[in-house]
């Protein structure tokens, strides 16, 4: 398969994983920073992809399952990361909600897959916003230091307790969607 622009701006935001983790931890005052202009791009490209994709008919099933993939793994590194900074309780919560519900939801989707009803759990519009905050949360936090005088680590962190809720409604909105099927089938007798 020939790789389309908005394939490869998926497969940055992977690759852009680990540049994002080693400026995070550089020892430099620009590295916080550079970790924030990093992500920033790759959360650009979550846009940017998908967009690309739809509007030049370059959609592939591969695409389809890469995009959600490379969202969810550099907003859970980056989380993890700005835990090990610091690490309080809060924190540590907001971090556990917001992975814990795309573990969640990842599973709820591959098994809605598996019984052909993948759409009743399709992206909503709380899902968009949900990851509009979480990206401004992250970002800010990254940033970490103040800039012009406005404490962006504080914003964001602000921002990211709205994520969470943010994160828990439109989990419920996902589980109550698919309710109707997972009542229906019994226990899975592994």
């Amino acid at each position: 398969m020939l790789m389309n622009l908005p394939m490869l701006l998926t497969v940055l935001r992977v690759v852009a994983i680990p540049f994002v983790v080693l400026a995070f931890y550089w020892p430099e005052p620009w590295g916080r920073p550079l970790a924030a202009v990093l992500f920033s791009l790759a959360a650009i490209t979550d846009w940017l992809d998908g967009w690309l994709a739809r509007r030049w008919n370059q959609t592939s099933a591969l695409g389809a399952f890469l995009d959600p993939v490379a969202d969810k793994l550099i907003v859970a590194t980056a989380l993890v990361v700005l835990l090990s900074r610091d690490p309080t309780i809060s924190l540590a919560i907001l971090t556990a909600i917001i992975i814990g519900r795309e573990i969640t939801i990842s599973a709820l989707r591959e098994w809605m897959a598996e019984l052909g009803a993948r759409t009743s759990v399709a992206v909503s519009w709380v899902g968009k916003v949900k990851t509009t905050f979480q990206m401004a949360a992250i970002i800010g936090m990254l940033w970490h230091v103040p800039l012009f005088g406005i404490p962006v680590y504080s914003i964001g962190y602000g921002l990211l307790f709205a994520a969470a809720a943010l994160t828990m409604w439109s989990m419920f909105i996902y589980l109550r969607a698919a309710w109707p099927l997972l009542s229906r089938h019994g226990p899975n007798k592994a």
